[in-house]
C-alpha cells in the first residue's frame, strides 16, 4: 500500500507578506492588540519612550538650528545631524537593544545630507521625508480605496484572521476609515511641506516637520489602537461587565 503524498503547501499570496511583514512591525513597535496595555502605554511605546522622542527629534533639531544661525559651511549642520543620529544607533548596539529604528533614522538622515551636499542646497535634506510621506499617504489611500487596507491587513496578520476582515462589512469600513486617517495625515504634511521646500524657506520647513512629526502621529496611533480594540474585544474585557 503506497502512502499517500503529503499536500503541497499553499503558495503566500501577496496579501500574506504585505500582511505580514505590516504585522511584525506592528508587533516590534508594541502595537499588538492581542496584548493588554492602556492606551497611553501603547502609545509611549510605539514613539519609542523618551529615547525614541530624541532619536526622531534631535537630528532634525540640531540641523535646523544650526542652519539657522549659519547656514554656510552647510557640512556644519549636516554633519552634526548624521553625528547625532550615528551616536543614537553606537549606543543602542553597546546596550544591545533593538537597533533597527536607530539605524533606520542614521540611513535616512545620511541619505539625505548626501543629496543636500551634492546639490548645496539646505532644503533638500529634507527631500527624502517629503517623498516618504507621499508614497506612505499613497499606499494607505489606494489600499483603503480598493478594499485591501494595509491597517486591516496588518491587524488581520496580528489577529490571526488573515484577510478573513474583509468578509466582516464592520472591520472592512473601520479599516477604510483609519486608512484614509493616516492617509491624510501624510498629505497634510506634504501639503504645509512642500511649498516651503520649493520657497526654499529651510527653517520653517524643518520646524514645521518637526510640529507635524510626533505630535499628530502619536493621537492618530491612540485612534487606531482604540478602534482596533472596539473591533476585537479580548475575552477578559467582555467578561468584565458581567462580573460587575
Amino acid at each position: 500500500m503506497s502512502t499517500p503524498a503529503p499536500e503541497p503547501e499553499r503558495e503566500q499570496s501577496a496579501s500574506d507578506i504585505v500582511g505580514a511583514a505590516l504585522g511584525g512591525a506592528a508587533r516590534r513597535a508594541g502595537l499588538d492588540p492581542n496584548e493588554s496595555g492602556a492606551t497611553h502605554k501603547v502609545v509611549w511605546s510605539a514613539i519609542g519612550g523618551w529615547r525614541g522622542i530624541l532619536e526622531s527629534v534631535l537630528p532634525s533639531l540640531a540641523f535646523v538650528i544650526l542652519f539657522t544661525i549659519r547656514p554656510e559651511p552647510l557640512i556644519l549642520p549636516l554633519g552634526v545631524s548624521v553625528g547625532l543620529a550615528a551616536v543614537f544607533t553606537l549606543v543602542r548596539l553597546v546596550q544591545k537593544s533593538p537597533p533597527s529604528a536607530a539605524i533606520g533614522g542614521l540611513v535616512a538622515a545620511a541619505a539625505a545630507a548626501a543629496l543636500a551636499l551634492w546639490t548645496g542646497r539646505g532644503e533638500d535634506n529634507f527631500v527624502p521625508g517629503l517623498i516618504t510621506n507621499a508614497a506612505y499617504g499613497t499606499a494607505m489611500l489606494v489600499s483603503a480605496l480598493i478594499g485591501w487596507s494595509l491597517i486591516g491587513l496588518a491587524v488581520g496578520f496580528l489577529m490571526g484572521e488573515g484577510t478573513a476582515w474583509r468578509g466582516d462589512r464592520r472591520k472592512r469600513r473601520a479599516f477604510f476609515w483609519l486608512g484614509v486617517a493616516w492617509a491624510a495625515l501624510f498629505f497634510a504634511r506634504l501639503a504645509v511641506q512642500l511649498p516651503l521646500y520649493l520657497a526654499g524657506d529651510v527653517t520653517a520647513l524643518g520646524t514645521l516637520k518637526l510640529i507635524m512629526g510626533l505630535p499628530l502621529f502619536a493621537p492618530l496611533i491612540a485612534v487606531t489602537w482604540l478602534v482596533v480594540r472596539a473591533l476585537y474585544p479580548r475575552a477578559s474585557d467582555a467578561e468584565a461587565p458581567a462580573q460587575s
